[in-house]
């Protein structure tokens, strides 16, 4: 009998990655990308011999597949899903394709805010306990090359809305639930409750003994729960005692209660700053004491993590004005926790590719925080339209050297300057990575 085809669309680092795995499980692979592939990649699949093509989809031979791993980038709309679609090849995530090949413990994050940050310190949590973890999803190195070449007992996987599309039979241990504001609502046909749907996969194929993480105050997230009616044990947490609750503040303390055990910990020794990240270290904690690490090691854990790269990010103070870099923050929600933690009067850096924002949301913050806006992006018409007559001074940059510079200019002694963009960053960077990493440069340059 001759060998299934698994087809690949999409060379990203999660696409490579299920080539590899497919290879190894004695699949023959073809890779397709209709864009051009990073060198790093081409030269990857060439070292494995794996087939691919670039700049093109074929579409006679991708029709031929047994089944299909598709890129989460990559929306049904677009050509070639219509016609795989058309023909009823099965089309999995690479999560879902991956996880077949592996019995390690699942920890999955979602959440439309804060999941990275969460990812990266239960991660920090686990390994600094000694555990065997690895960190994948839509962070770090392709959970299926991962599974191809390493052997972790536990993974922490940060899941996108996109990527929990494509899961069927995949299960959490352990599900994380940060919060549902709107967003990609482009991709969801402008309805909410489609996109809160695919985040509510994430408890998919859960039973009684997984685990159900979930922010209590969420009003999206308990109306879809009492919905569904989850089988896994649930584990709420939110700012104030209200019930049975896993973890909660209280008198300037967090307490985390599980099993039989009740931690706690001075609200000013956690390393993240902001309301937002108490209910980060919350989640990260629950997580941690269902996985038995001690009160000790939780303690250390959450009061030495460094953080994440472009999420609220200290880059310098200059001349009494402090700089920060939220690139990461692409929707409007992200913003508001920016700016909402901002103890100073700040200049904001705003702009880039709009995916249907409201900018209501930030409006109050705006006006009482705000001194100055500057918009960074190539259509800033959308926002002129909102802003404009709200805020005192507002200029336009088209580039991040004049963003910056004139951020530099309208700053007054002990402000804080933060680029937090509310917007995609695909129409003057490569991704929110090379946009933080340029206003970077530029601030170490004034």
């Amino acid at each position: 009998m001759d060998k299934k085809l698994i087809v690949v669309l999409g060379g990203g680092e999660s696409g490579v990655g299920s080539a590899i795995l497919a290879q190894k499980k004695g699949f023959r692979v073809f890779l397709s990308d209709s864009g051009v592939l990073n060198d790093t990649h081409r030269e990857t699949l060439q070292a494995y011999r794996i087939a691919f093509e670039e700049k093109q989809h074929t579409g006679e031979y991708i029709l031929t597949a047994d089944e299909i791993v598709k890129s989460p980038g990559i929306p049904d709309t677009a050509y070639i899903m219509q016609k795989v679609l058309a023909k009823g090849i099965p089309v999995v995530s690479e999560i879902e394709f991956a996880g077949r090949y592996t019995d390690a413990k699942m920890i999955c994050i979602t959440g439309s805010n804060g999941k990275t940050t969460t990812t990266s310190l239960i991660y920090h949590i686990l390994r600094s306990a000694g555990l065997n973890v690895g960190l994948g999803g839509n962070i770090g190195k392709s959970f299926a090359r991962q599974v191809a070449e390493e052997s972790y007992d536990y993974y922490v996987l940060e899941l996108s809305s996109f990527q929990l599309e494509g899961v069927y039979d995949f299960k959490a241990d352990i599900a994380v639930l940060l919060n549902i504001t709107p967003d990609h609502l482009d991709r969801y046909d402008h309805n909410l409750q489609h996109y809160v749907e695919a985040k509510m996969r994430i408890i998919r194929n859960q039973r009684t003994e997984d685990a159900f993480i979930y922010w209590i105050d969420d009003p999206l997230v308990t109306k879809e729960i009492e919905k569904l009616k989850p089988a896994a044990t649930t584990y709420p947490f939110g700012e104030k005692k209200n019930g049975h609750m896993a973890a909660y503040t209280e008198n300037g303390k967090l307490y985390i209660q599980t099993k039989e055990n009740i931690f706690d910990m001075e609200l000013e020794l956690l390393a993240l700053e902001g309301m937002h990240n108490v209910y980060n270290s919350m989640a990260s904690g629950i997580v941690a004491k269902l996985m038995d690490v001690s009160d000790e090691q939780l303690r250390t854990s959450l009061s030495d993590f460094k953080g994440v790269p472009h999420r609220l990010e200290k880059v310098a103070t200059v001349r009494g004005v402090q700089y920060i870099n939220d690139s990461k923050a692409t929707n409007v929600n992200s913003c508001w926790y920016a700016l909402q933690s901002m103890r100073t009067k700040t200049v904001l850096i705003l702009g880039g590719t709009d995916k249907g924002n409201d900018y209501t949301e930030i409006e109050e913050l705006v006006r009482s925080k705000v001194r100055a806006l500057v918009f960074l992006g190539k259509d800033n018409s959308k926002l002129h339209a909102f802003f404009d007559g709200k805020v005192d001074e507002i200029r336009d940059a088209g580039s991040m050297t004049e963003a910056v510079e004139a951020a530099y200019q309208l700053a007054q002694k002990g402000d804080t300057v933060l680029l937090s963009p509310c917007c995609a960053s695909f129409d003057l960077f490569k991704n929110y990575e090379d946009r933080g990493d340029q206003f970077k440069e530029c601030v170490r340059r004034l």
